[in-house]
């Protein structure tokens, strides 16, 4: 078997946090995709032209294609129309579902299909609410339907091919060149099928420059409308109602006790000598829709009090090729699971030598929000700025935002090794919060 086969390509989600959301259904989508035939209903809303509609929700998987095939044999979908509602997937399996819905002439949306009560059916009537996401590669199998319609409440988001098995923590990954070559051939497919399918290759362009360490792209209308993921205006067939602070000294825990101090790395978390304390500190680039502008440092040390977590960000911000440096930084969270943490802009100043804004920030969080990101398996965070606005910028609600998820590689074991140097600290042994030298940091590569 060759490793094409072992290895499960995806296009990464955007920030999977450590807990699963409340929302129902989540579930369901996690699990690989199941497929179930429903008659448009209820009868008198759609005036005896009720469609045919297929419920395709979940993850897509290699064998989602065969799936597909055993539900639609001796089944006549004349005339269907497939509701996706799915996080995406394998590489591999979207494009051969995504063809063989071509080859059965079915129109897609997105949406998902919920049960009407009433009497028992050869076929169940489900009204369509467009309150879905068709996320990932889940995008090019939308590609697949003749018609293809994206419901003005429903979300279509991409993001950059990525190796499944390294997606979680992807700047902490090796990487051969055997798997690059396997990563451009998966690209050259992707983008002979979104040809084929009438797609523009601007969607897969968009799609490969958003690395999986940022939120995922989300289409607007009129990108939906020019790339020609959807080719219909006019709404998908709906029945019935659709459904809808920062402490002021902080101890600190002394190199001892065992403790090795290393130099901060992009590629995991490790416990650094800051200053003869000891902290445990990443490092990572920082990007807009894939466009380096910049690094940051984030460094958690030993809290003030029981059950707290010192957090610290440093970082430097230049001019990237579509956006300008900000006049300042308004704002930095860092958020585990459900649970942000707000951290005090304490500097946010413009160099000249070189030209870069830096950035320093602090604030206390959980220590359970830390040791959950810390714990053994993946889990992520995510690092959020808001900048004040500065002309020519890339800006959202007023703002220019970042949002990068960090990965957890290392975490488990050097959190354990600053915990046992906080424990180890003397009574009373307390360090004034000040804003660093921040000269001292290393370039932007």
């Amino acid at each position: 078997m060759g490793r094409s086969l072992a290895i499960a390509y995806a296009l990464a989600l955007a920030a999977p946090g450590i807990l699963l959301p409340a929302a129902a259904g989540a579930s369901d989508r996690a699990l690989p995709m199941h497929f179930e035939l429903r008659l448009q209903g209820p009868p008198a809303a759609c005036a005896g032209q009720c469609r045919l509609m297929i419920a395709a929700s979940g993850a897509i998987t290699a064998e989602t294609p065969q799936d597909f095939e055993t539900f639609a044999h001796d089944r006549n979908l004349s005339g269907a129309m497939m509701v996706l509602d799915s996080d995406g997937g394998s590489v591999h399996g979207a494009i051969k579902l995504g063809r063989a819905i071509r080859r059965l002439n079915l129109d897609t949306t997105v949406g998902r299909l919920i049960d009407l009560d009433g009497a028992r059916q050869a076929t169940p009537r489900a009204s369509l609410s467009p309150h879905a996401d068709c996320e990932s590669m889940c995008a090019f199998v939308l590609l697949g339907g003749v018609h293809r319609v994206v419901p003005s409440q429903a979300r279509v988001m991409v993001h950059q091919i990525w190796l499944g098995d390294r997606r979680n923590d992807p700047t902490a990954a090796n990487y051969s060149a055997e798997d690059l070559v396997l990563v451009q051939r998966d690209i050259g497919r992707l983008a002979q099928y979104t040809v084929d399918m009438g797609g523009s290759i601007e969607l897969l362009d968009l799609s490969l420059r958003i690395p999986p360490w940022e939120p995922m792209h989300t289409l607007t209308a009129d990108e939906t409308r020019r790339m020609h993921v959807a080719t219909l205006e006019q709404p998908a067939p709906q029945a019935g109602a659709t459904v809808a602070s920062s402490s002021a000294a902080t101890p600190v825990a002394r190199l001892n006790g065992g403790a090795t101090a290393t130099e901060i790395s992009e590629r995991h978390w490790g416990v650094i000598d800051r200053a003869g304390s000891a902290v445990l500190a990443r490092r990572h680039p920082l990007t807009v829709e894939g466009d380096e502008i910049g690094s940051f440092d984030l460094i958690v040390a030993c809290g003030a009090r029981a059950g707290n977590y010192h957090v610290s960000y440093i970082e430097r911000r230049h001019d990237g090729d579509q956006s300008v440096i900000p006049a300042r930084l308004a704002s930095v969270d860092v958020t585990v699971g459900n649970l942000s943490t707000p951290l005090k802009v304490v500097s946010s100043e413009r160099r000249s030598q070189p030209d870069e804004l830096v950035t320093y920030a602090a604030g206390d969080a959980a220590a359970s929000s830390i040791e959950a990101f810390a714990a053994a398996g993946s889990h992520s965070m995510v690092i959020g700025t808001r900048s004040f606005e500065r002309k020519g910028a890339l800006t959202k609600n007023g703002y220019f935002t970042t949002d990068i998820r960090l990965g957890n590689t290392g975490a488990q074991a050097s959190l354990a090794q600053l915990t046992a140097a906080c424990s180890g600290k003397a009574l009373g042994d307390r360090a004034a919060l000040t804003a660093p030298h921040t000269g001292s940091i290393a370039s932007v590569k």
